[in-house]
């Protein structure tokens, strides 16, 4: 195959060897034990919470359900602020939970929820923030929980995104109420789907592991109406696998971004994001920004541009979670200038582990 010719994804799966899959599944086999909280799991939780630097974590089937369980699990009720540059699963879990979502816009930086605008959107209905750390980089966590201690509101991070992910030595998993990780396939860790819920005491993971299971307390006990959101057992011990492999995972991601921002950074029109002082970053996307006027064509056209010759970008995030059917009559789905310019702007370029470096050439070549 030539190269104009190789069609050059924005993802791949991190596959780890087959061979060393097998033996997992052997011992699963032997154990005759496929789902409910198996071996493989509850070893992957201990793992897991180790590797991330976090206290108690529970695993789920995937991030939506983990998501719709985590404001279950504080009774979240009423208005929820949150952003509209993200992936619609956000919004969705909200709605899940019978709750309204508050639109807020970002910052001009990351893209994340925008500290400053959140306190003229707090009404007496409000009683949750979920916030969205936006490709891994971390949002302003220190402005929005003091605004959340200020008028008693509880918070969750969807940190789909932030695997990993540390900020002066800390996971980022750790604060807030809640943080909500993703497990897809898509991501840079993956259990083929999953995902999981960071929280900070025991109580409170028994409480969450109570609703991923139906709301059983015991064996005949149903205490409230839970959810089936159990991650399997091949599922776990794909993670398990997998978590021998990610950080060298990510030092190949590392590698590529650091060429990306080195070859792109003079191209004018064509932005990208500074990386924050004392983050620990996972690099799990390289989202560029297009400027019509400067760079001379708009980002759709180069957009177009790529995939004619068969790279495929992904406009992630585009169209704003705001403009779908069931949020657009929101009040709060109007006035977003910065995430509607942002969304307009982005395209996310090719990035992973066994993404080969001519092909990134390549892809370079085509935006100069």
């Amino acid at each position: 195959m030539s190269e104009k010719n190789k069609i050059v994804t924005v993802i791949s799966p991190l596959l780890p060897p087959l061979e060393e899959f097998v033996p997992y599944l052997q011992k699963i086999w032997d154990n005759k034990w496929l789902t409910n909280n198996g071996e493989m799991h509850q070893e992957l939780e201990q793992r897991l919470a180790e590797y991330l630097g976090v206290e108690y974590i529970s695993l789920f089937s995937n991030g939506t359900l983990a998501l719709i369980t985590a404001l279950q699990a504080l009774n979240i009720t009423g208005e929820v602020i949150t952003t509209p540059y993200s992936f619609v699963a956000t919004t969705h879990s909200i709605f899940w939970n019978k709750c309204t979502p508050v639109f807020v816009d970002v910052e001009p930086n990351y893209f994340n929820i925008d500290p400053a605008k959140i306190e003229a959107a707090i009404t007496e209905k409000t009683t949750a923030i979920m916030p969205v750390h936006v490709y891994g980089n971390p949002a302003d966590t220190d402005a929005i929980q003091k605004i959340a201690d200020k008028h008693g509101l509880k918070v969750i991070y969807d940190a789909a995104h932030a695997f990993g992910v540390k900020k002066n030595g800390s996971s980022i998993l750790n604060v807030g109420d809640l943080s909500v990780l993703s497990f897809h396939a898509t991501k840079i860790y993956s259990t083929i789907e999953g995902g999981a819920v960071i929280c900070h005491s025991k109580e409170m993971k028994h409480h969450i592991d109570n609703l991923k299971n139906f709301g059983f307390r015991g064996e005949i006990v149903v205490e409230e109406p839970g959810i089936n959101a159990k991650l399997n057992e091949v599922q776990a011990a794909y993670g398990l696998l997998s978590l021998k492999y990610i950080d060298d995972a990510i030092e190949k991601r590392k590698n590529i971004v650091e060429y990306y921002r080195s070859a792109l950074n003079k191209i004018q029109g064509i932005s990208f994001l500074k990386e924050q002082s004392g983050v620990e970053y996972n690099y799990a996307y390289f989202p560029i920004f297009v400027d019509e006027a400067m760079y001379g064509i708009s980002r759709d056209a180069l957009y177009e541009k790529l995939k004619a010759n068969n790279i495929l970008g992904r406009r992630y995030f585009y169209p704003l979670i705001s403009t779908f059917e069931p949020y657009k009559e929101l009040s709060s789905a109007q006035n977003l200038p910065i995430a509607q310019k942002a969304a307009e702007q982005v395209i996310c370029l090719p990035l992973y582990p066994d993404l080969e470096m001519t092909d990134v050439e390549r892809i370079v070549r085509i935006i100069k």
